[in-house]
């Protein structure tokens, strides 16, 4: 791994060099809501946030997108959707890269999803660590760290007058190059400086979810009434699911004319009472209690027995807007302590 100095004089400098060969997507400030979106020119970035309201996942798995388009007929001829474009992700925060590595699992399992997996090869993730963590930020219940370059191509790090850069692989180079003279060998002191920004991040973080044990004592109170208790305020929004960095649930719909037609790939939720209702008329989550509890059971229990990690980054997105204030660390923390 390379490390390396950015100046902050000279940021503008290298986003303006990876626009010359990528599309680059970065936090922008649009109203009060920070979200990633497409930049043309480094002003257009906003990096002064903890984390965008929208996870940037949508930037590789979209909210709506069309797989193929086709011509009804007795000869179909399908036309397939270019997905192979070189982008980048400026600014992701090192939880939300996690989520995207999360997400492979479910794009690469038994059927290999091409156009997540097509968009995936093709983009560069340039994270930028987490140095203020808000109140409900709960990553390193999870053996992470708002300054964590696990996940990500290269890694910047505020140090205060410049970046302490991390280049973590190949791409990251590959991204880099012909930039030398924006890049300078880091030394002692600045790999210092990084390690002292990371620990005051990690003991910002006040909030902990415990998990120890959760795979095993979710197997033994799947019948608990603590369920139900837990739905009891749930307005079925499906906010929490919309804005989770790592849920991944869809609905593939064909819409057509007598001339053109196309299938379109739409996010869905789990929290949404018709996902789980069959052409029967039967429905096996009928109640809210069982979407709730199965939200639950997908991310803690499910996905740790299918891909040994646990669905969750500890962003907190789901408890800060949740219109009616359920929390998942509290949920998650009390769960363990049910007696089965």
């Amino acid at each position: 791994m390379d490390k390396m100095i950015l100046l902050k004089d000279d940021l503008s400098k290298f986003i303006t060099e990876l626009l010359k060969k990528n599309k680059v997507f970065a936090p922008i400030q649009s109203d009060d809501t920070i979200l990633f979106d497409q930049i043309t020119r480094p002003s257009e970035m906003n990096l002064d946030f903890c984390k965008s309201e929208i996870p940037p996942k949508n930037l590789l798995f979209h909210q709506t997108e069309t797989l193929f388009k086709f011509t009804p007929g007795t000869k179909a001829k399908i036309e397939s959707v270019d997905v192979d474009e070189k982008k980048v992700i400026f600014g992701i925060r090192p939880c939300d890269a996690k989520s995207i590595a999360i997400l492979d699992h479910a794009f690469k399992g038994d059927y290999e999803d091409p156009y997540f997996l097509s968009r995936r090869d093709n983009t560069a993730l340039v994270g930028l660590s987490c140095n203020k963590p808000e109140i409900n930020c709960f990553c390193t219940s999870f053996d992470d760290s708002p300054a964590s370059s696990k996940y990500v191509d290269i890694l910047l790090t505020d140090i205060g007058d410049k970046y302490y850069v991390e280049m973590n692989n190949e791409k990251g180079k590959q991204l880099t190059e012909g930039m030398s003279n924006l890049f300078k060998h880091a030394k002692e002191s600045d790999a210092k400086k990084k390690k002292e920004v990371e620990k005051k991040a990690v003991d910002m973080i006040s909030r902990h979810q415990k998990t120890n044990g959760i795979v095993e004592k979710l197997d033994k109170i799947f019948e608990n009434p603590f369920w139900k208790e837990v739905a009891f305020k749930c307005v079925g929004c499906g906010t929490c699911t919309y804005l989770c960095p790592t849920c991944h649930c869809f609905d593939i719909q064909d819409e057509s004319t007598l001339t053109k037609g196309a299938r379109v790939r739409v996010w869905d939720t789990c929290m949404n009472p018709e996902y789980t209702l069959q052409a029967s008329g039967y429905n096996p989550r009928p109640a809210r209690t069982n979407r709730v509890k199965n939200r639950i059971y997908h991310k803690y229990n499910y996905y740790p027995k299918n891909f040994d990690v646990i669905a969750c980054v500890g962003c907190g997105r789901c408890i800060d807007l949740c219109p009616v204030n359920i929390d998942i660390i509290d949920v998650v923390t009390r769960a363990g302590e049910v007696k089965a």
